[in-house]
């Protein structure tokens, strides 16, 4: 691929997680993150938005995310549990994302707060419609999903690069 190949990259938090007495990577996915989770799924899955790799922190409560949101997908993309995406600073995303091999046209990060929305902000130069305002007044909750794209290499991925064109949340 080119650099000027377009590119997505599909943000995704985890859905709402339980606070049982565990280590905080080993927590569970609440009885609303269960019910958000596919919700969230069906939405990707109806814009036609098919990621080619998605890279998943292993935290119990992504990893349960992620199995819920794949099964209402036409077809799972090849899935990478990914150890620097838990507790990742955006530093540490931006170094994840400039690693994704060439291939990969549509890359999906399923991660935590507040690393997905920090991601999104930063990544975010422009905006289409009111994507930037939704999001900034949902304050990127649990299993909301930005998708930006942009043309060039994933190593050419860096602040502004990219533009925001799809902003979803399970709850208004």
């Amino acid at each position: 691929m080119s650099d000027a190949t377009p590119r997505r990259i599909i943000l995704l938090r985890h859905a709402k997680a339980d606070w049982p007495d565990v280590p905080d990577r080993d927590r569970p996915l609440a009885e609303r993150g269960r019910k958000e989770a596919p919700a969230a799924g069906v939405w990707l899955a109806g814009t036609r938005i098919m990621p080619d790799l998605t890279l998943c922190s292993p935290a119990v409560r992504t990893r349960e995310t992620w199995k819920l949101v794949a099964h209402e997908l036409p077809q799972r993309p090849k899935t990478v549990y990914e150890e620097r995406l838990y507790e990742a600073s955006l530093g540490e995303l931006i170094a994840v994302i400039n690693e994704t091999p060439e291939e990969a046209a549509d890359l999906m990060l399923v991660g935590h707060n507040p690393g997905m929305h920090a991601l999104a902000d930063a990544l975010a130069g422009t905006v289409e419609g009111d994507a930037l305002t939704r999001m900034a007044r949902s304050g990127f909750p649990t299993s909301a999903i930005a998708v930006l794209t942009f043309t060039g290499s994933w190593k050419s991925v860096e602040h502004g690069v990219g533009r925001l064109v799809e902003f979803w949340a399970p709850r208004p």
